[in-house]
């Protein structure tokens, strides 16, 4: 990746004055971290749901930036903030895809898996390709600022990355259904994966280029990258289950060894050409399902604590910086056009996302395991864009010509903004409108797939019409879904882990992120 760096970065002057301005420069971003964590602490004790941790932050940052501004003092905070856009790719994201994929609980997310992987699959390359379609489209018909068709897809993909971190932290102050927590959750963290692969896929093809190739280049850039993330994680569960470091006096050398085989799995697909996101992320979902139980009790908590902790400041500092880098930046604001109907055909795209799958997973779904409509409004609802957004945005202003990928920018930090502000400020309001707040705890809906819950399919009819043959082959895949459960649980979870078969995998984090998880803490 070469480096892109968006400002100007050395300050003139002798090397004293540059140190200085650099220690300032560090200062002011910790003072920013620690009032961005102290309001957000103040905003959840006091149950103010209108203004969550995520949109404290962004508007921390919108305020400084805006001082530095009307102080003109925009030179030299811009220097203090020398912001590579390396640094985030390298340092910033890696620890946030992570911690998604290591703090997922193992029963609400493979009790839905099917569920989460039709949303994050199927529904983010509908969601991209319906948002693409349509802002090409209003371009030709000049409704809007008009860009290319691939662009048009690019933006289409990256805009497509939901990050509902607002809404996942209101859902569990307030108490929500289990299997909705999940599915919101477990779409978020894939779909990030999904979006990036998308994106690098567009980027690397031109229009002329045949639509089966296309396909071809995303199919080896995900897998590629899921398989390298799959192959570190197994590597590192087989590693700490017969290295016999969980003793007293290598407690040290096991918690370095964990740490670093997530940056092993980033570097190592990121150096085959391949998306470190998409493997970092499935390398967290496998360390945390099969190496974790591997590790000492001690060793355990430590790596736990680690991840929340450096996740929780990634996280918070990408809000910062996004609400100060849309105060400072020179963003294309004559096209008002291109906001105001992408904000317009994101929530078109979103729709038929949510709703198309959702009636794709009910088809499958017994009557008592159904996805009810204002589960799906929620879905909808919940659909904020953050910080993987905003990242490939970024990376935009260098991967596009110059004024599209700025035009494309400057409404990805819109968005962003309005979503997090908007919608993440409303969700209180939102779940009490549609009455899922302390919804269905107790009810069926918080069976497991496993068992197949005791359904079988009814027998194939050969007089059976087209719809009911649909049917039929996504119970078969939703059969297959148990039977992987069932491989799960006895051959691999032995192979790997020094556990048992019958074991169960509960593992309650002894420091967990408030913002990424949540599963399993949700107020009934």
């Amino acid at each position: 990746m070469e480096e892109l760096q968006i400002s100007p970065a050395n300050p003139a002057g002798s090397p004293g004055k540059e140190q200085q301005a650099a220690g300032v420069g560090i200062l002011l971003q910790i003072m920013m971290l620690v009032l961005s964590f102290v309001l957000g602490h103040v905003l959840r004790r006091h149950k103010f749901y209108y203004l969550p941790e995520a949109s404290a932050s962004l508007l921390i940052g919108l305020i400084v930036g805006g001082l530095a501004n009307i102080s003109n003092t925009e030179t030299s905070i811009r220097a203090w903030f020398n912001f590579h856009e390396e640094f985030f790719f390298l340092f910033l994201l890696p620890p946030i895809i992570f911690q998604s994929g290591f703090s997922l609980s193992p029963k609400p997310f493979f009790s839905n898996f099917g569920a989460i992987v039709t949303f994050a699959i199927l529904g983010t390359f509908i969601a991209s390709m319906v948002t693409g379609i349509l802002v090409y489209l209003g371009g030709v018909m000049f409704l809007m600022y008009r860009l290319p068709f691939v662009e048009c897809l690019m933006f289409g993909a990256l805009i497509s990355a939901t990050d509902p971190v607002t809404v996942l932290s209101i859902f569990q102050e307030l108490g929500t259904d289990m299997n909705l927590y999940a599915l919101v959750f477990g779409e978020s963290v894939l779909n990030d994966a999904m979006a990036i692969s998308l994106y690098r896929t567009m980027s690397s093809v031109s229009s002329r280029q045949n639509f089966f190739l296309v396909i071809l280049r995303f199919l080896e850039t995900f897998v590629g990258s899921m398989s390298s993330g799959v192959g570190v994680g197994f590597t590192s569960a087989l590693l700490f289950k017969y290295a016999g470091l969980d003793l007293d006096n290598l407690q040290n050398l096991e918690c370095c060894l964990f740490v670093l085989f997530p940056y092993f799995s980033y570097m190592l697909a990121e150096g085959l050409g391949l998306s470190g996101i998409v493997s970092i992320l499935f390398t967290g979902i496998l360390m945390k399902h099969y190496t974790f139980s591997n590790l000492s009790e001690n060793s355990q908590r430590f790596v736990a604590a680690f991840f929340h902790l450096i996740s929780s400041l990634a996280e918070t500092f990408v809000f910062i910086y996004m609400g100060f880098d849309i105060a400072m930046e020179q963003h294309s604001w004559s096209h008002v056009g291109f906001i105001f109907f992408s904000i317009i055909f994101i929530g078109v795209a979103r729709a038929a996302n949510v709703f198309s799958c959702a009636y794709l997973v009910n088809l499958v779904r017994p009557a008592n395991r159904q996805i009810p409509l204002k589960h799906q409004k929620a879905l909808w609802y919940s659909g904020l864009r953050g910080a993987m957004a905003f990242a490939l945005a970024l990376q935009s202003v260098h991967d596009l010509p110059e004024g599209h990928g700025q035009t494309i920018f400057t409404a990805t930090t819109a968005i962003v903004v309005l979503t997090v502000l908007l919608i993440g400020g409303s969700t209180g309001t939102m779940l009490e409108a549609l009455q899922v707040v302390g919804d269905g705890h107790d009810g069926p809906s918080n069976e497991s797939f496993e068992g197949n819950n005791g359904y079988v399919a009814p027998p194939f009819d050969e007089g059976a019409s087209s719809g009911n043959r649909l049917k039929m082959r996504l119970k078969e895949l939703h059969k297959s879904t148990a039977s992987f459960t069932a491989l799960d649980r006895n051959f691999l979870t032995p192979f790997f882990t020094t556990q048992n078969g019958d074991e169960e995998e509960d593992h309650d984090d002894p420091a967990p992120n408030p913002r990424r998880e949540g599963v399993f803490h949700v107020r009934r």
